[in-house]
């Protein structure tokens, strides 16, 4: 049986002007055309050929021998060469681009993005990429330890779960929702720390300081939030997470150690609720 997006070593039944079919084997009546242009020299019928199983524009089944840089069961990283209103094209080796649907988008891509996909074939029978479930792909054998600096790719923004990262393009991570990643985006590399090895080998990790190095960000930060505000924050440390979480993009723990930091530098003052810039301290 000829399978799309594999590499089957099939026989030349038959030679044609154009190209040579190819099939299992001479009685098989599932056949596939190999193009004249990607015929190796002196193939004669009968002859075996290694090829790639894809769809051409016309969605015909086609053979060929180049080497795509994706096969079915596996996922790798791709180009954006293109993105339209229903999706985006990724160059994968191929002389047709690779469709990722906007509906497989783990978010929104943009051209010459570097991204991790795997391919699946359409209800129409057609090879597509998914950005999606590729954490069922990824490697939890990972050689990394609690407190190992790693590097990793974005691939998918999980929402309530958190931000799927691929360490190394290979292992399994995340980085939990109550971090901020909202100045990340889906195919970009960031360094982070491991937090956490859990028992299936998957990797928790942090894109923060450590907090004693952290601490002077984010108070850096509050100071810049109360500048903004015209030097009155209208909600102190004991807010809600949820409004802390929204105004500052902080956790309630990083607020309270930058708010503590600023007092203690007399940096601010908390009265009423609020929280002062105070000028006569700078």
């Amino acid at each position: 049986m000829l399978q799309l997006g594999e590499f089957q070593t099939l026989t030349v039944i038959k030679k044609v002007e154009f190209g040579v079919y190819l099939a299992e084997d001479a009685s098989a009546e599932e056949r596939v055309l190999l193009p004249k242009k990607q015929v190796p020299q002196g193939v004669r019928l009968g002859d075996t050929i290694n090829v790639f199983l894809y769809r051409d524009s016309d969605d015909r089944m086609i053979a060929t021998c180049e080497e795509p840089k994706l096969v079915m069961g596996e996922y790798a990283l791709l180009r954006v060469k293109e993105v339209s209103k229903i999706g985006a094209f990724l160059d994968w080796g191929l002389e047709k681009d690779l469709f990722l649907p906007y509906k497989e988008m783990g978010a929104k891509v943009r051209e010459d993005d570097e991204i991790l996909v795997r391919l699946y074939i359409d209800k129409s029978g057609r090879l597509c990429a998914s950005m999606k479930h590729l954490y069922e792909m990824l490697s939890c054998d990972s050689p990394y330890k609690t407190g190992d600096d790693v590097t990793g790719r974005i691939y998918e923004f999980g929402h309530d779960f958190g931000t799927f990262v691929a360490v190394d393009d290979k292992y399994s991570a995340m980085i939990p929702a109550f971090e901020d990643v909202s100045n990340l985006r889906l195919g970009q590399v960031v360094r982070a720390r491991v937090t956490h090895v859990k028992e299936d080998g998957k990797l928790d990790l942090s894109i923060r300081e450590k907090s004693y190095l952290q601490m002077d960000v984010d108070a850096a930060k509050l100071m810049e939030l109360l500048e903004s505000y015209g030097g009155v924050l209208p909600f102190t440390e004991k807010a809600s997470p949820e409004v802390i979480k929204r105004e500052t993009g902080m956790t309630k723990n990083a607020f309270k150690r930058a708010v503590g930091r600023l007092y203690k530098e007399r940096h601010i003052t908390l009265e009423d609720g609020k929280i002062r810039l105070n000028t006569a301290g700078q």
